[in-house]
This record gives structure tokens, C-alpha cells and sequence, in this order.
């Protein structure tokens, strides 16, 4: 597999897991009960970070061999 095909990938489940933080906010604006609001607010903020993180790293693989760009310093050593 290749970086490109491994940024296809990464581009997939970030679509995914933004479907996934949509259809929890709507259950989180239809909960009743506050302590599954605050549980459900709290899934979501990770699913963001992890969301971010998935974002950053196909951009990472697409363009890993460009002369020229600028590396995210959060994943080089």
C-alpha cells in the first residue's frame, strides 16, 4: 500500500467518524436525562480529537514525498 492509498483511507474513516459525532450531537440535543447529555458530550469531544488527528495525517501521507512542504511537527521525530 502505498502513502497515497493510505491517505484514501484516513479520508474514509474521517468521513466516518464525522457521521458518527453528527448522529451523536443529534442524540445528545433529544436526551432528556443531563448525566447522558454530559456522557454524550464527552464522546463526541474525543471523537473530535481523534477526527483532527485522522484529518492531519492524510494530508501527512498525501503529500508526504512534495519538495517543499512543511511537515506537521507532531509527527516527524
Amino acid at each position: 500500500m502505498t502513502l497515497v492509498e493510505l491517505s484514501v483511507e484516513y479520508r474514509t474513516s474521517a468521513a466516518a467518524l464525522q457521521t458518527r459525532i453528527g448522529q451523536l450531537e443529534q442524540q445528545g440535543q433529544q436526551e432528556a436525562d443531563m448525566g447522558e447529555q454530559l456522557l454524550l458530550a464527552d464522546r463526541i469531544r474525543i471523537l473530535r480529537g481523534i477526527l483532527r488527528e485522522t484529518r492531519e495525517l492524510a494530508v501527512l501521507c498525501e503529500r508526504y514525498y512534495e519538495r517543499g512542504y512543511r511537515r506537521n511537527a507532531k509527527y516527524t521525530l
